[in-house]
């Protein structure tokens, strides 16, 4: 089977490249070792512990893409507000959106939501989809990648985008350098209730041993649900989960220093390690790293897939533009374009995420202090705290059609 694109990975990030190019002309393939089924949503279902921070930037991505209404039908939890404290001082800051006018902060939206609405909206399109095609072998084969799938079939295409994820198994059969290294942390993700509402707030506290964030969700109207991203030691997090319900929940609201009262109950959680990751190129020849294959980043602000979304508005950007000149998408000197866009935006977020994590982390007293007066005094710029709305809001910086106002 040959097409003109072969895009690995139907993820979150995979297909909204695909539904990029929907209507090119390209023959656009799109494979995915899942099944790729779109299962009937429960409202009533219990929060998926896996959810993204949605930046107004993925909105307008997701909306241009006729995505964001399959989400919005299914769940959406808005925010307006950010409190953030460091539990070793005083220092703490508040983020609103009003003070960029703006409706919301973000959505807080669990992984499956928008994967089964994007997964709606392929099937819509006459984009070819590939289920259950597990990659087993790449190599060159003229001006072609050759890509060999577990089942024995075989695939042809120029230009292949690896979009299958952090341990992407095009990055390593194509032999793509990275840089990446252990945080020597582990997050603990679940949702949880509490006896407070959130006020659409989404809280991080900085502890001793790492960040704690609650993240403000929705269902029927009630807004005593959040989903939580607690990130500790390896031996804090082994210890945290071998807990019983009850103890869990009673740790995790002193934690939280009881901003939302008693913490009710807690669904099951999921405990990650994480490592930070980044491609030291996203481009060779016929190739191209999009979203967790070419950079992973620390959950402390929630931008991974909202980088994601980014990286594929830009690269769809430019391979429409280089195929509306005639040119052959493959080449390096196109793909490049995408990279110049892509790599110094990722790289700075990846490296401020780095700062905070390190600078929260630090012990002695000068640092504490150095941090905490930090903390008060943008706290009292509004210049300085709509500069960090904005970027949060993703609409800082060299930004592709798709993500414009």
């Amino acid at each position: 089977m040959r097409a003109d694109l072969l895009i690995v990975g139907a993820g979150m990030v995979g297909s909204a490249l695909a539904l990029a190019l929907q209507g090119s002309g390209l023959q656009v393939l799109l494979l995915d070792g899942s099944p790729m089924s779109v299962k009937p949503f429960d409202p009533q279902a219990a929060f998926e512990p896996r959810v993204s921070a949605l930046s107004t930037a993925s909105q307008r991505i997701l909306e241009r893409l006729g995505v964001w209404d399959g989400i919005t039908t299914r769940r959406v939890s808005p925010y307006t507000d950010m409190h953030v404290w460091d539990g070793s001082g005083t220092g703490q800051i508040h983020f609103s959106a009003t003070s960029l006018h703006a409706e919301t902060l973000g959505h807080i939206v669990e992984n499956r939501v928008v994967q089964d609405a994007l997964l709606d909206r392929l099937h819509d399109c006459d984009l070819g989809l590939l289920a259950n095609a597990r990659l087993e072998q790449m190599r060159r084969s003229g001006d072609d990648w050759l890509l060999t799938l577990a089942d024995g079939r075989t695939l042809r295409a120029p230009l292949v985008i690896a979009a299958d994820g952090a341990n992407s198994a095009v990055r390593r059969l194509t032999g793509v350098a990275t840089r990446e290294w252990d945080y020597l942390h582990h997050a603990i993700v679940t949702s949880v209730r509490s006896a407070r509402p959130h006020r659409m707030t989404a809280w991080q506290r900085f502890t001793d041993n790492g960040p704690l964030a609650f993240l403000p969700l929705e269902r029927d109207g009630q807004h005593d649900w959040c989903s939580i991203v607690w990130s500790t030691t390896p031996e804090e997090a082994q210890r945290l989960m071998a807990l019983d319900d009850t103890a869990f929940c009673n740790e995790l609201e002193r934690a939280f220093e009881g901003q939302l009262g008693t913490v009710l109950s807690a669904d099951p959680r999921l405990c990650v390690p994480l490592r930070q990751r980044h491609a030291k190129r996203y481009v060779a020849e016929g190739l191209a790293l999009i979203g967790d294959a070419a950079h992973t980043i620390h959950p402390l602000a929630g931008q991974g897939v909202n980088l994601g979304f980014l990286d594929a508005a830009v690269l769809a950007e430019v391979l429409l533009h280089a195929a509306g000149r005639g040119e052959r998408l493959a080449d390096v000197k196109v793909l490049s374009r995408y990279e110049r866009r892509r790599m110094p935006h990722n790289l700075a977020l990846m490296a401020a995420m780095e700062g905070f994590e390190r600078l929260f982390q630090a012990d002695p007293l000068p640092v504490r202090w150095l941090r905490n007066t930090g903390l008060k005094l943008v706290d009292r710029l509004p210049e300085a705290k709509a500069l960090f709305v904005r970027e949060a809001l993703g609409l800082i910086g060299d930004l592709p059609d798709l993500a414009k106002a």
